[in-house]
C-alpha cells in the first residue's frame, strides 16, 4: 500500500473543518482529494457509485442522519446533492457537517454558488515541501510576519538534477513514486482521457482529439509566459490551413479549466497603484509540471541539457527554467492557500521589470523571484529591490528561490533560499 504523504490541506482541514459548516475541496483528478478527505470523515458516500446515487435519490434525508463529517465524493455526478447540502447547513448551522470533493466544475445554472454556506479550497499536486517535508526550515508564514531572522544559514541536499527529476515525476501522489517507464504510460493515459472521455463529460464534442492535444501542447510550451491565445493557436496549428475557430479554442480552454487542469497565475491587482502601467494578462500554467513536460515530450536528459521548446521565439527560451518556475509557483500557491494569502505576479507593460510571485495577506507582501541557478548575482535581485523601493515597508521579505545549496541573507536583505528548504 502506498505510504500516505502528509498534505498541507490536511493541516488546514484539521484547523478549520471543525469550525466550518461545509467545505468543498476542488482540484484535478488524482491530486489526492479523496484520500485526504477520508481522513476527516465519519461517513463516506461515493456518489460516482450508482448504488449510492440510487440510495440518495430514494432518500435525501439520509444526509441529515449520517454521522458527520459526511464526505460526499465526486458530488457532481448527482448535482442535486449540492443544493441539499446548502439547505441543511442553512437550517442546522452545525459546524463540521459536510465535506465535498469534485474533479469537475458543474455548469448547472440552477445550482446556487454556495457562497456563505460552503467554503471552497483548491488542492494542488504535491508541493516541494510535501515531497521534502523533513527539509523545510524556512516558511512563508514567517516571511509574511516579518519573523525570519536577520542571519539565516541552512544547507539543502537537493541539487539541480534532483529538481529536474521532480519536474517530471509529477505531483499526483499515485504517479510520483513510479519508475520512469510506468510513469510515462500513466501520464500519457491521463492526457488521453482528458482529450476524449473527460471532455465528453463536459458536454464538449472533440471531433479531432489530436488537434485538441496539439493545443494543449502549445499551452504547455507557453508555461510561465503571458503569451496570447492567438499565438498559442498558431503554434498548435503551424502549417495548417483550416485552423480551429476562436470559439473552439475558447471551449478547449474552458473545458480544461473546468477539470482544474489550467492554473493560470493572475496579475497583482494592486500593482498599478505603485508601479505604473502593468501587463494584465495571466501567466500560463497547467496543474502539474509533469503534464507540461510530458505534453512536450521532454525527458530528464532534455531538461538537464537545456532543450528549447521554440528556438525561434526569445520569449520561450529554455524550457527547464520555466518548468522549474512552474513547480515552484504551484508549491507557493499551496503554501499561500493554507495561509489565506493571495498570489499574483508583476510585469511592466514594457516587459523591463518582472516579479515572478507576489504573495499578499492583508497588507503584508512577500516578493519572490525564481531562478534556476545555484549562484545569485546582483542582476538577479535588481527587480526585487526596485519593487521594495516602489511599494515600501509593506514588503516584509524579498526572496529568491534557487537550485543552489545554501540559504543565506544578502547585504541588501534579499533572502536566497534553495527551493526545497521553503515551505
Amino acid at each position: 500500500m502506498q505510504q500516505h504523504i502528509d498534505r498541507y490541506i490536511e493541516r488546514w482541514l484539521n484547523d478549520f473543518l471543525p469550525r466550518l459548516r461545509a467545505v468543498m475541496i476542488d482540484g484535478p483528478k488524482a491530486v489526492g482529494k479523496t484520500r485526504s478527505a477520508e481522513r476527516f470523515a465519519q461517513t463516506i458516500i461515493s456518489i460516482d457509485d450508482e448504488a449510492e446515487q440510487a440510495s440518495l435519490l430514494a432518500n435525501f434525508d439520509r444526509l441529515r442522519i449520517e454521522k458527520p463529517p459526511v464526505f460526499l465524493d465526486e458530488w457532481q455526478y448527482l448535482p442535486e446533492v449540492w443544493n441539499r447540502v446548502r439547505h441543511i447547513v442553512d437550517e442546522e448551522g452545525i459546524p463540521g457537517r459536510f465535506l465535498l470533493a469534485g474533479s469537475i466544475q458543474s455548469k448547472n445554472p440552477k445550482l446556487h454558488s454556495g457562497a456563505g454556506r460552503i467554503v471552497r479550497i483548491r488542492m494542488r499536486p504535491l508541493s516541494l515541501a510535501e515531497r521534502f517535508e523533513s527539509l523545510t526550515c524556512l516558511r512563508l508564514s514567517d516571511a509574511l510576519d516579518g519573523a525570519i531572522p536577520e542571519v539565516v544559514s541552512a544547507v539543502s541536499p537537493i541539487g539541480f538534477e534532483e529538481y529536474m527529476h521532480e519536474i517530471i515525476r509529477s505531483g499526483f501522489p499515485a504517479i510520483h513514486p513510479l519508475d520512469e517507464s510506468i510513469r510515462r504510460i500513466e501520464l500519457d493515459s491521463y492526457i488521453e482521457n482528458i482529450s476524449s472521455r473527460d471532455f465528453r463529460s463536459q458536454g464538449i464534442t472533440i471531433r479531432h482529439p489530436g488537434k485538441m492535444k496539439s493545443w494543449m501542447r502549445a499551452y504547455a510550451a507557453a508555461t510561465a509566459t503571458s503569451t496570447s491565445y492567438n499565438k498559442m493557436l498558431d503554434a498548435a496549428t503551424a502549417g495548417e490551413e483550416n485552423k480551429p475557430a476562436k470559439e473552439t479554442v475558447i471551449s478547449y480552454r474552458e473545458a480544461l479549466r473546468s477539470l482544474w487542469l489550467i492554473d493560470d497565475l493572475p496579475f497583482w491587482a494592486e500593482g498599478e497603484d505603485f508601479l505604473g502601467r502593468l501587463k494584465q494578462t495571466p501567466k500560463h500554467y497547467l496543474a502539474d509540471s509533469a503534464l507540461e513536460a510530458r505534453l512536450l515530450r521532454l525527458s530528464l536528459r532534455d531538461l538537464i541539457t537545456g532543450k528549447k521548446t521554440s528556438p525561434h521565439d526569445p520569449e520561450y527560451g529554455s524550457i527547464a527554467g520555466r518548468l522549474f518556475e512552474s513547480l515552484c509557483v504551484m508549491s507557493l500557491r499551496t503554501y499561500a492557500t493554507n495561509l489565506g494569502a493571495e498570489v499574483g505576479y508583476v510585469r511592466t507593460q514594457s516587459g523591463t521589470r518582472e516579479i515572478d510571485v507576489i504573495v499578499q495577506r492583508d497588507q503584508d507582501i512577500v516578493a519572490i523571484e525564481i531562478k534556476m541557478t545555484p549562484v545569485v548575482r546582483d542582476e538577479d535581485v535588481r527587480h526585487l529591490n526596485w519593487f521594495e523601493e516602489k511599494v515600501g515597508d509593506r514588503v516584509k521579505e524579498k526572496i529568491i528561490l534557487t537550485t543552489g545549496e545554501r540559504a543565506f541573507r544578502r547585504k541588501d536583505r534579499v533572502l536566497v533560499i534553495p527551493a526545497a528548504l521553503f515551505g
